[in-house]
C-alpha cells in the first residue's frame, strides 16, 4: 500500500470529512451504550468495505476510489468515514423511536443520505464512477443495506439498551 498518488482535492476533502464526522461522533457518543457505540462504528466501516470490495473496486469494479485502482493510505481514511454513519444510524434509530410504521420513512431517508454522500464523494473526485454505473443505481442498494441494518438493530435492542439513561 502506498501513501497516495498525489495529495490533492480528494485527499484533503477526505480528511476534512473524516474530522467533521468524528467530531460529531464524539459530541454524541456518550449518549450511547459503549458496546453499541463500538458496534455502530464497526457496522458502518464493515458495510462500507463490503460493498466497496464487491461493487466498487472489487468484483464488479463499478467505481474507483481516490486517484487510482491501487490501495493507498487515503483509502483507509475513506473507509473510516463510514463509521460515524453507522453510529448515527443506530443513534437516531433509537432517538426517533423508530417502529413498524416509521421504519420505511427512516430507511428511505437514510438511503437518500447515502446517495447524497456518494454524490458528494463523486463531486469531490473521491469516487469515480466507471463501466456505465450511475449514482441512481446506489439507491436500491442503500435501501437493502439500511433495511438489513434496521433488522439487525431490532435484534440488538432485544439484548442491549441502545441509549444510556441520563
Amino acid at each position: 500500500m502506498r501513501m497516495w498518488e498525489s495529495f490533492d482535492k480528494n485527499e484533503i476533502s477526505l480528511l476534512i470529512i473524516l474530522i467533521v464526522a468524528y467530531i460529531a461522533y464524539f459530541l454524541f457518543h456518550r449518549r450511547v451504550n459503549p458496546q453499541i457505540r463500538k458496534l455502530g462504528l464497526l457496522w458502518g466501516i464493515t458495510i462500507g468495505i463490503l460493498f466497496d470490495f464487491t461493487i466498487g473496486g472489487g468484483l464488479l469494479d463499478y467505481y474507483r476510489i481516490n486517484d487510482s485502482n491501487h490501495y493507498e493510505v487515503a483509502d483507509v481514511f475513506y473507509y473510516l468515514d463510514f463509521g460515524p454513519f453507522g453510529f448515527f444510524f443506530f443513534y437516531f434509530y433509537e432517538t426517533f423511536h423508530i417502529h413498524k410504521k416509521t421504519f420505511i420513512y427512516y430507511t428511505v431517508a437514510w438511503a437518500i443520505i447515502g446517495v447524497a454522500a456518494q454524490w458528494l464523494f463523486t463531486s469531490l473526485d473521491i469516487i469515480t464512477l466507471q463501466k456505465g454505473y450511475h449514482l441512481a443505481y446506489s439507491f436500491p442498494i442503500f435501501l437493502v443495506v439500511q433495511t438489513a441494518t434496521g433488522a439487525f438493530i431490532e435484534q440488538v435492542k432485544k439484548r442491549e439498551q441502545i441509549l444510556v439513561k441520563s
